[in-house]
C-alpha cells in the first residue's frame, strides 16, 4: 500500500497528491496571481511582461508559465515578449527562438546522419564474406 502524500514543489510542505503536484494553498496563490495579471492587463494592454511583474509582484517566470499554458494570451498586447529557454531572446510564441530552433535540427539532423553511417559500418562488419586466397586454401585440405 503506498501513500498518497508528497512534498509540495512549491513551499515544501506535506500534501494529498494531485495532478498539479503543488499543496492547494500554492494552488490558490497561483489562482490568485493569474486573476492579478489579468486585471492589469485589462487596463494596460501595451505593458510589458517586466512592467506586469513589477505592477503585480507576479515573477516573470509565472507570468510566462502563464503564456505557455494559454491561459494569458500575448496576442493584443504589442510589447508583450518572454525569453527563449536557450539563449534569452525575446519570444512571442514557442519555447525557443528560430536561430535556436534551426541550430537544434541542424545538430539532430547530424547527430541522426552520424548513427546512420555508423549502421551502415556495423553492417558492412557483419557481411560475410570470403577472400580468394582462403577459398583456394580450402580446395588443398
Amino acid at each position: 500500500m503506498s501513500i498518497n502524500v508528497a512534498n509540495c514543489d512549491r513551499c515544501g510542505k506535506v500534501y494529498l497528491k494531485n495532478i498539479h503536484g503543488i499543496c492547494t494553498n500554492c494552488i490558490k496563490d497561483i489562482e490568485l496571481q493569474y486573476e492579478k495579471c489579468l486585471k492589469f492587463l485589462r487596463e494596460a494592454r501595451s505593458c510589458s511582461i517586466q512592467e506586469l511583474s513589477d505592477a503585480t509582484e507576479v515573477s516573470v517566470k509565472q507570468i510566462t508559465k502563464f503564456i505557455r499554458e494559454g491561459r494569458i494570451s500575448i496576442r493584443n498586447n504589442p510589447n508583450m515578449a518572454y525569453a527563449c529557454e536557450a539563449c534569452g531572446a525575446s519570444i512571442r510564441e514557442n519555447i525557443l527562438c528560430e536561430p535556436c530552433r534551426s541550430k537544434l535540427s541542424k545538430e539532430a539532423g547530424y547527430l541522426n546522419e552520424i548513427e546512420m553511417r555508423k549502421q551502415e559500418r556495423l553492417d558492412k562488419e557483419n557481411q560475410v564474406s570470403f577472400k580468394i586466397i582462403d577459398r583456394l586454401q580450402d580446395r588443398n585440405k
